[in-house]
């Protein structure tokens, strides 16, 4: 029998190709995650947990899934990571081997997951090469595109019609390249007082922060550090402190028991303008740290993790999430290692190998994309 990595390759599988990347809606009830093989997108009923247009699989066993997976939406090669609009119409993809944008009407992407005769993809845009993600402004009338081919930052006006569907005009480019000569920025965010929009520079180590109002000016460059290679960044907010935490793909000797282990950075984001800088570093509990988010309360942080655990380790031969007490958020106290598991299949045992992204969704309440 062929290992699961040969199967889900071969002609005749039918289901996602490395899933990457989640993102939830803005009331929580819904996660879209993108199937960067298979060319297209997911979307997964969070009240019910489970993924939406699944069918009954004529040929399961006790030892198989029940369901056969939908084929979900096409959107074209290779798209990285999708973005709700702020009114939760809309899913906008960034489809980074195409050079554009898929933009998504969320009820009729719902209606052909299930299987019904629509067409959900509305439009799409061209913009800049590689395009890794998009966010959008605290308000939604703006949204910011990164790169991970160009040194640039393509910015468009969503304009929604009476009904909240976009009529995106292009607004401007940015030229980042002072900040990232490489022009491999895969990850982007604003802030949650929704002045400033974020963005981590892999390749140059380093993250920045400009207005996420006209004319967009650079308000902070930090490097971090040799080698740290930068992946997510999240912000944490409370009675103790203001910060963002950056995850470092870079892979550690001395971790806590001598385990090698990821490095999470911690800049104070309440300094003043111009003059942020790591103040910090923190192991992260496991292999090269990727995905960051925290509950609403802003007093738990989770970190997902691309590489597996050691030999020897407690979770050995498979990926795992962390949870840190984030109450002072200057000194993070790790809580647990959750181990992501794995599924005994008819080829033998799919361990969990890498863990991209993670996000916290309470289903029916406002979350950091409403």
């Amino acid at each position: 029998m062929p290992t699961h990595a040969a199967i889900i390759h071969k002609p005749l599988y039918h289901g996602c190709i490395d899933a990457h990347g989640v993102v939830p809606s803005p009331d929580g009830k819904m996660l879209a995650t993108c199937g960067r093989g298979s060319s297209n997108v997911y979307l997964i009923d969070t009240v019910n947990k489970k993924v939406i247009g699944n069918t009954l699989n004529p040929f399961s066993l006790p030892s198989t899934n029940p369901e056969r997976i939908t084929s979900g939406i096409f959107v074209g090669r290779e798209p990285h990571e999708p973005t709700f609009t702020r009114n939760g119409k809309e899913l906008w993809i960034a489809v980074r081997g195409e050079d554009r944008i898929a933009i998504l009407d969320v009820g009729l992407a719902v209606k052909q997951s299930g299987g019904v005769d629509t067409k959900a993809v509305k439009q799409f845009i061209n913009t800049i090469n590689g395009p890794s993600q998009v966010w959008f402004n605290a308000i939604g009338t703006l949204a910011f595109v990164a790169s991970q081919k160009t040194p640039k930052v393509d910015i468009f006006r969503v304009n929604p019609d009476a009904d909240g569907y976009s009529r995106t005009e292009r607004l401007t480019t940015l030229d980042i390249g002072q900040e990232d000569k490489p022009g491999f920025t895969p990850f982007l965010k604003t802030s949650p007082d929704g002045i400033e929009v974020w963005f981590s520079h892999k390749l140059a180590d380093a993250v920045s922060a400009r207005f996420a109002s006209e004319p967009f000016g650079l308000i902070d460059f930090v490097p971090l550090g040799s080698m740290a290679r930068p992946n997510h960044f999240e912000f944490v907010e409370n009675a103790n402190g203001k910060v963002v935490y950056v995850s470092f793909a870079r892979v550690d000797d001395g971790g806590p028991g001598s385990i090698a282990s990821s490095q999470i950075a911690v800049i104070d984001r309440s300094a003043p303008s111009g003059r942020r800088k790591v103040i910090r570093t923190f192991f992260s509990g496991g292999r090269e740290a990727h995905g960051l988010w925290t509950n609403p309360a802003n007093n738990l942080l989770y970190i997902a993790h691309e590489q597996d655990e050691l030999p020897g380790t407690p979770n050995a031969g498979q990926t795992a999430a962390t949870a840190f007490d984030v109450s002072n958020p200057f000194e993070p106290k790790l809580i647990t290692q959750i181990p992501l598991g794995s599924l005994k299949l008819p080829s033998g045992e799919l361990r969990n190998k890498k863990s991209i992204n993670l996000v916290y969704v309470r289903p029916g309440h406002r979350g950091q994309t409403g």
